[in-house]
């Protein structure tokens, strides 16, 4: 059984979990982590459901036979589909993803807030209890970002279709006078600083979920009194169904994320 000295486990489709994973860190730096990014079959956002679900549960088993204490599932396609099929199937505490309406909602002054995210994310049970739930107190308007994805995985950031894409789908929601974007992938954040030059000097405000899911997983392991009471700094391990030269990126690339 796991015990507190086991590593916190993180999954991702690809990379995006990695800004969950920064924050993890941040919050809890005395943690050891695991993270899996399921590269092979990435991207997740146009798959079947039940595609998903088989890959998701895959994932947790190769996170689970290396004696994880907790499961991050930092992916909203994922979640938006397997999250049910999983708590019932395992009995291990699960931290997933949902896009942060709520919280944009109650700060935003036009009463307008995009939601940026995936195909299976805005067609998911989730996003649209999200939208029933606050959408009397404000307009959601969910843009599916087609692409994007694909631009973090093989690291395009800075190209000229990342910058048309971004003009158009935040155009798409500045048109509306939404004053909040929700960042509904974990991909997203990657591409945040072209998003604020996109953005300009309009008032609006980019939510991302990850630091408050930090939170939700150091309350969680407090809860479970699994917290590592130990104060050396945790040590992190990175594995992906790709090559091994794209595990060594994800190490890069956390390093970057780190560094900013």
């Amino acid at each position: 059984m796991p015990d507190r000295n086991s590593a916190i486990g993180v999954f991702d489709s690809g990379m995006g979990g990695l800004t969950v994973l920064k924050e993890i860190i941040k919050e809890l730096p005395e943690e050891d982590t695991i993270y899996y990014a399921d590269a092979g079959n990435c991207p997740y956002g146009e798959k079947s459901r039940d595609e998903i679900i088989r890959l998701t549960d895959k994932a947790v088993q190769f996170l689970l036979s290396r004696d994880v204490k907790l499961i991050v599932i930092a992916c909203n396609t994922a979640t938006t589909s397997a999250i049910g099929f999983l708590r019932s199937e395992y009995d291990i505490p699960f931290v997933a993803m949902e896009p942060a309406v709520k919280p944009a909602v109650l700060n935003s002054k036009t009463g307008v807030i995009g939601v940026l995210a995936t195909k299976c994310t805005i067609e998911g049970e989730a996003l649209k209890k999200l939208c029933r739930r606050w959408g009397e107190q404000a307009r959601i308007i969910p843009v599916e970002g087609h692409g994007l994805v694909e631009i973090v995985e093989h690291n395009r950031e800075e190209s000229s279709e990342t910058y048309r894409l971004l003009s158009d789908y935040i155009g798409m929601m500045a048109k509306e006078k939404a004053d909040h974007i929700v960042l509904g992938c974990t991909h997203y954040p990657f591409l945040e600083k072209q998003i604020k030059a996109i953005i300009g000097d309009r008032d609006i405000r980019i939510v991302n979920p990850a630091p408050a899911i930090a939170a939700r997983v150091k309350d969680l392991l407090r809860e479970s009194n699994l917290l590592n009471k130990g104060n050396k700094a945790g040590r992190h391990s990175y594995y992906s169904s790709s090559t091994e030269e794209y595990t060594s990126d994800l190490q890069n690339k956390i390093r970057n994320l780190r560094e900013e």
